[in-house]
């Protein structure tokens, strides 16, 4: 079932498309680009986009927690177990917005009782958009469409024939070559978007995703998380242990998560979660 009412479903859809495509539009004009830290940028499109997500998200639905990426003290309602709590990214793949890539998208996800429960992703140059959650289902439109169900797809896993894995840049740059001597049929795959990642594990491109870096926080992770339990995968760290939202297992302040993250088909992570952990614990994570 729905977690929320169809005429609330259909403003959010409207919303979110609305903010995706007006960063497709933006895209091609001038924006500002501020570093908020290392490695860690953020556009004048990102600000704008996030003052209107959390206006049009406060008005939908004014007794749950909207947390928003660009407004830090929305971060204050992590510690609050009490309603349910929306992570919101405007712009999911900001390197990828900023360098005129295709991947990036618009995200959303809500979460009960520590547990994410739908998941929202927009990629507006495709107009693409998806949503869904564990015993709800999947969904897809794409532009001005008909929804339909999106079936995930399972990719055979043969190690002795060609695979494929997503893997972040800032992660293939430190482990790849590592994977690739392990692992010789492998072919890495890399989006911008953490969410576009995710999805294309779903739909059969891939048949896991790692991320390794230590940096991704809620907002990233959310609303992608619930549209992979949705479809069947297993979401957990390289020691097996199921991605948690909630402290220890998330910083309070930075809501960064603290623990390594795989995303993957059964039989992916069966294989593999073991062999990569020997090869991150050899080389070592980021701090």
């Amino acid at each position: 079932m729905p977690p929320i009412c169809p005429s609330d479903l259909s403003a959010l859809h409207r919303l979110l498309v609305a903010c995706g495509d007006y960063a497709s539009q933006q895209s091609q004009q001038s924006f500002q680009v501020f570093e908020k830290g290392v490695d860690d940028y953020v556009t004048t499109v990102d600000q704008l986009l996030d003052q209107k997500l959390l206006a049009g998200m406060q008005t939908l639905f004014p007794t749950d927690g909207i947390v928003t990426e660009e407004n830090r003290a929305t971060a204050e309602q992590f510690q609050r177990r009490d309603r349910p709590l929306w992570f919101v990214d405007p712009i999911d793949g900001t390197d990828d917005f900023i360098q005129g890539g295709d991947h990036y998208a618009v995200m959303a996800g809500r979460v009960v009782g520590g547990i994410p429960q739908a998941g929202w992703i927009y990629a507006p140059v495709r107009r693409h958009l998806v949503w869904g959650g564990p015993g709800w289902g999947l969904f897809e439109q794409t532009g001005d469409g008909e929804s339909t169900p999106l079936i995930p797809k399972e990719p055979p896993f043969d190690p002795n024939q060609s695979w494929a894995m997503v893997i972040g840049e800032k992660d293939e740059r430190r482990f790849g070559a590592a994977i690739a001597q392990s692992f010789p049929k492998v072919q890495l795959l890399s989006l911008g978007s953490f969410g576009l990642k995710v999805l294309a594990v779903i739909t059969g491109r891939a048949g896991i995703y790692i991320y390794l870096n230590g940096r991704v926080k809620l907002w990233d992770t959310t609303g992608p998380l619930a549209l992979a339990r949705a479809a069947g995968l297993v979401c957990c760290d390289l020691a097996g242990q199921p991605i948690q939202f909630t402290e220890p297992n998330v910083a309070p302040h930075t809501l960064i998560h603290r623990q390594p993250i795989v995303v993957g088909w059964p039989s992916y992570v069966e294989a593999l979660r073991s062999p990569l952990n020997d090869i991150v614990t050899a080389i070592g994570r980021p701090q």
